[in-house]
Formats: C-alpha cells, sequence, structure tokens
C-alpha cells in the first residue's frame, strides 16, 4: 500500500493555535476567509460577521483574513488598501467585533511587529518566501506564520523556508500552496505537493483554492480568474488532505477592490464549504 493512501501525515503533522483555533494534527480543517483587501471599516466588520455564521453552520473553525496593502498589484494605478496603522485598527476593530483571529499578509520587513501586536498569524506572500531577511523578520515577530510557496519553487523548496524561520525561534508554520506558474498569465495546482510538504516538514498545509484560479495580468493592467473552477480545486484539495483551505470571499465580486475575478461570491460560500467539510470528515474517518 502506498505510503500517501491514507492521511497520515494530515493527521500526525505539528499542532499549534492561531488565536483560539487549533490547527494541525488530528484537528479538522480550518477555513481562512476574507476579502483580499480592506475596503472599509463598515464592509470589513460586516464580512466578517456574515463568513463567521457560515463558518458555524458548516462547523469549520474560522480565521478571517483581510490585506491591509496589496503591495503586488499588476498596475500602479490599482488599489492598494489603507494602509498599515489604519488597516491594523480596522482588523483589530474585526476582531473584537466577532471574536475571530485574524490572518494578514506582511510585505515590509519594518511592519511585521506592528502587525503582529493586532493579528494572530502573519502571512508570508508567495512572491517573497524567499527573501532570507524578510522571512526572518516575520519570523521573529513571535506569531504563527503561513507561508505561501511561491508559484515558481517546487514542494520539497519549501524546507528551506522552514529552515530560516526556524533559526528565529519560529516552529508554528503553515504551509501554502496556491498553484504553480508555467507563464501565459496561467497556474497550476499540482495535488502531489500537499502530502509531499506535510512529509517533508511535519507541519500543516494549507490550499489556496482563490488563488490558485488567478490569471496573473490575465487583463491586461489586472489580475483576471476562473472562479468558477474554485469549488473543484477546493473538493479536490479536501480529498487529498488538508489542514485549512484558503478562500477569498466578496458579497459583489465584480465590485470588489482585489481580485474579483477569482474570489467566492459570499452567497456561494456556504455551499462549497459544506462539501469540502464534509470531505475532510469523511478523509479523516477513513484513516
Amino acid at each position: 500500500m502506498s505510503e500517501f493512501s491514507l492521511p497520515q501525515h494530515l493527521t500526525t503533522c505539528r499542532e499549534f493555535r492561531i488565536g483560539n483555533v487549533p490547527v494541525g494534527g488530528a484537528n479538522p480543517m480550518v477555513l481562512i476567509a476574507g476579502p483580499c483587501v480592506i475596503e472599509s471599516l463598515a464592509h470589513t466588520v460586516e464580512i466578517a460577521g456574515r463568513i463567521k455564521e457560515i463558518a458555524q453552520r458548516t462547523g469549520v473553525p474560522l480565521v478571517f483574513k483581510a490585506s491591509y496593502d496589496k503591495a503586488n498589484r499588476s498596475s500602479k494605478s490599482s488599489y492598494r488598501g489603507p494602509g498599515l496603522a489604519k488597516g491594523l485598527d480596522i482588523l483589530g476593530e474585526a476582531a473584537e467585533a466577532h471574536g475571530l483571529p485574524i490572518l494578514t499578509d506582511v510585505h515590509r520587513e519594518e511592519e511585521a511587529s506592528a502587525a503582529a501586536d493586532v493579528c494572530d498569524i502573519l502571512q508570508i506572500p508567495a512572491f517573497l518566501c524567499r527573501q532570507t531577511d524578510f522571512v526572518q523578520a516575520v519570523g521573529r515577530a513571535g506569531k504563527p506564520v503561513n507561508v505561501k510557496k511561491a508559484q515558481f519553487i517546487a514542494p520539497e523548496d519549501v524546507g528551506n523556508i522552514v529552515a530560516k524561520l526556524n533559526e528565529v525561534g519560529c516552529h508554528d508554520i503553515l504551509l501554502t500552496e496556491r498553484g504553480t506558474s508555467f507563464g501565459y498569465r496561467n497556474l497550476v495546482s499540482d495535488f502531489r505537493a500537499l502530502p509531499t510538504m506535510q512529509k517533508l516538514t511535519g507541519l500543516p498545509v494549507c490550499f489556496d483554492a482563490t488563488h490558485s484560479v488567478q490569471q496573473p495580468g490575465g487583463l491586461g493592467d489586472a489580475t483576471g480568474g476562473k472562479r468558477e473552477f474554485v469549488p473543484v480545486l477546493a473538493r479536490a484539495a479536501c480529498a487529498v488532505g488538508v489542514n485549512a483551505l484558503f478562500m477569498e470571499v466578496h458579497e459583489d465580486p465584480a465590485k470588489a477592490l482585489s481580485d474579483g475575478p477569482n474570489v467566492v461570491p459570499l452567497e456561494e460560500l456556504e455551499s462549497v464549504l459544506g462539501v469540502c467539510a464534509a470531505i475532510d470528515r469523511a478523509l479523516r474517518n477513513a484513516g
């Protein structure tokens, strides 16, 4: 029998807490979800509450995600967010209003400490995951770290990133697969990466179902995407075995200020998440 035939690496990987939410080990799949970028205080607080209600109905623990700055936009004219100070204030209010742990991505070394004061887990963007000084600055901030595996590295290469974080005392690490780029404005998801990273590092893994359907630069001055494939890829990842599922969500994708073509419409989240949660439970019971 193949060493990957049962989810052994899924249930025996490192366990830690993101705020009050346990991830890894024998714990059920966690949802990381929210809008790509903070649009306003009112919008952030409202959508956090609505996603929380959906997560509770489907029985999936939730970590709320939003970005205070999107530094890697396709065009200089694209909306980037409210910035560090205002953005962290908004995330803090959303956390207080709904009792949710918070994830945000950091793009500059000097911002890691401030972000760690508000957020429960810091995210290393895919394009920055090989930048040693940056990775270690985020690791020193004292919070769990979500590493987005770059579109241009193999799953086996994440071991070097983990070693850099371990060197500065960071051991609570989530590894996120978000597709691999072969050019031509497309990404391909290789689901072998999920158990490969689990086995190699002993760490929990996450699948980013929305960034995996991106078409970088596909609209010329903005990123395109094929959101109709989000449920397909999410189900496939859950069948392989993940400790967390990452999905960006918006109530009106056509009006979203970032990543609209690949976000999950809020009205569809419950049906997508419900099926994924059922697959996660079935896989764990089979193992």
